[in-house]
């Protein structure tokens, strides 16, 4: 299969853009009323409902009290990976915790002036459900979506993390995927997942605890579940299919690029995989590399269906024109490989995350550098932002007045109230007006 090739301002490249643009697509009907059966069934029955579901679609029996991870399976699990991997585990929190660090907020207070004290209390939320995806069969562990979920919640103080996951057939999560939530800060883990997991984690169940927010990555049937709770759980991004945009020039190195493009094509048959490229030249060789590698790749089949949907190769003459319609797209992924890239940082407004370079692959954000790889999809980074410590801190503002503070303003209190026609609340500031002491907060 051969990546298409458009050239800028034709028809074909055109309509290709448009369709990238508009590529938030709405659920199908028939998913959203079976996922809403599916909540409707989990409120309503609790732990008999995930045990339920779980055997239906997971082909797994388990029973309450086996929901919760025991502590020896947690033991167990750093015995049963190599210590290159918990090195890597190891190396990867150390990473990411750096990075989060410096986005934590704090609370402050400040006079603003004479009898008035303004100020910001930080509060961290009290418990966070981590969904992680258990892969094919569980076999494919996102210990990653672990650590980028799990360590930012412990840094903003968050006092319950629990983590949910779909058990493999023989009732057990990856060691790793234990031995990461454990060194990420995860206080307690369950063998359940799909939208029941959410619901469950929503409303709480004999078993599953239930908790102020959920974060984690699923599929179209999952992210539905976070959508339907949002209302009353807060939730950090629904998100869509994995995308990569790469803006190169002739000295990008051709088979760079070929690996990035498929290095998010394997991920999901509707992954986003464009370059967009001044070089005639880098476009064809490009092009058949592609096909090459296509032919090398365990999941080429996958990676296949996401170039035929949504990828492409799109041939301008200058690159501003490339930033441009990358802003327009609004990629999760940015990767920026041209000469002096620092030089047209300046020209990007939407993006999830940034690399500069050739020895930056995409593939370093997703596990070791730090700044976060939960990040907004389907064109949200116009408004949205990765994942940070802030997601999990609520800020709580709050005043004082002096009496004499209030009286200097007080009549700009009451134009506007009645302005609003809420007479009470022009009352309100009247009788402190006719009852307070001068230089006083009460009387």
């Amino acid at each position: 299969m051969a990546i298409r090739v458009f050239k800028y301002n034709s028809k074909e490249a055109k309509n290709f853009i448009k369709k990238l643009e508009n590529r938030v697509e709405s659920v199908p009907v028939k998913i959203e009323k079976e996922v809403k059966r599916i909540g409707e069934k989990v409120k309503k029955e609790g732990d008999r409902a995930l045990i339920e579901y779980t055997l239906k679609f997971d082909e797994v029996l388990i029973n309450s009290e086996e929901l919760k991870i025991k502590e020896e399976e947690i033991e167990k699990a750093y015995s049963e990976i190599s210590q290159t991997l918990l090195s890597a585990i190891r190396l990867a929190v150390e990473k990411v915790k750096k990075f989060h660090l410096k986005g934590i907020s704090y609370s402050w207070f400040e006079q603003e002036e004479k009898g008035i004290i303004l100020g910001q209390i930080i509060r961290p939320v009290e418990s966070v459900g981590l969904y992680i995806p258990g892969g094919k069969g569980g076999e494919t562990p996102l210990i990653s979506t672990v650590v980028m979920s799990a360590v930012p919640a412990n840094l903003a103080g968050v006092k319950k993390i629990v983590m949910v996951s779909p058990p493999r057939k023989d009732k057990t999560l990856h060691p790793a995927l234990l031995v990461a939530a454990r060194e990420a800060g995860v206080r307690e883990i369950y063998r359940v997942g799909g939208p029941w997991s959410i619901f469950g984690l929503a409303y709480g169940t004999e078993n599953l605890p239930k908790v102020d927010m959920i974060c984690g990555p699923g599929n179209i049937y999952v992210t539905l579940a976070k959508k339907l709770v949002s209302s009353f759980v807060g939730i950090d991004i629904l998100a869509g299919p994995s995308e990569v945009l790469i803006i190169a020039d002739e000295s990008a190195p051709p088979d760079f690029i070929v690996w990035d493009l498929l290095a998010q094509a394997e991920h999901d048959p509707y992954s986003l995989s464009v370059l967009i490229t001044n070089s005639t030249k880098l476009a064809k060789e490009v092009k058949e590399k592609l096909s090459l590698a296509l032919k090398e790749g365990t999941r080429s089949e996958i990676a296949k269906k996401a170039l035929a949907k949504r990828g492409g190769i799109i041939l301008v003459k200058d690159l501003k024109v490339a930033f441009e319609i990358s802003n327009l797209i609004a990629p999760e992924h940015l990767e920026i490989m041209v000469e002096n890239p620092w030089e047209w940082l300046y020209l990007v407004k939407n993006a999830g995350v940034i690399f500069l370079g050739a020895y930056t692959p995409e593939a370093i954000g997703d596990y070791i550098a730090g700044p976060n790889h939960i990040l907004p999809t389907m064109g949200l980074s116009r408004f949205a932002s990765a994942l940070t410590t802030e997601k999990f801190l609520k800020k709580i503002n709050f005043m004082q007045y002096s009496f004499t503070a209030l009286k200097k303003e007080a009549q700009a209190v009451i134009s506007l109230a009645e302005a609003e026609n809420l007479p009470f609340h022009a009352q309100a500031v009247k009788i402190r007006l006719e009852r307070g002491i001068e230089g006083g907060f009460e009387k």
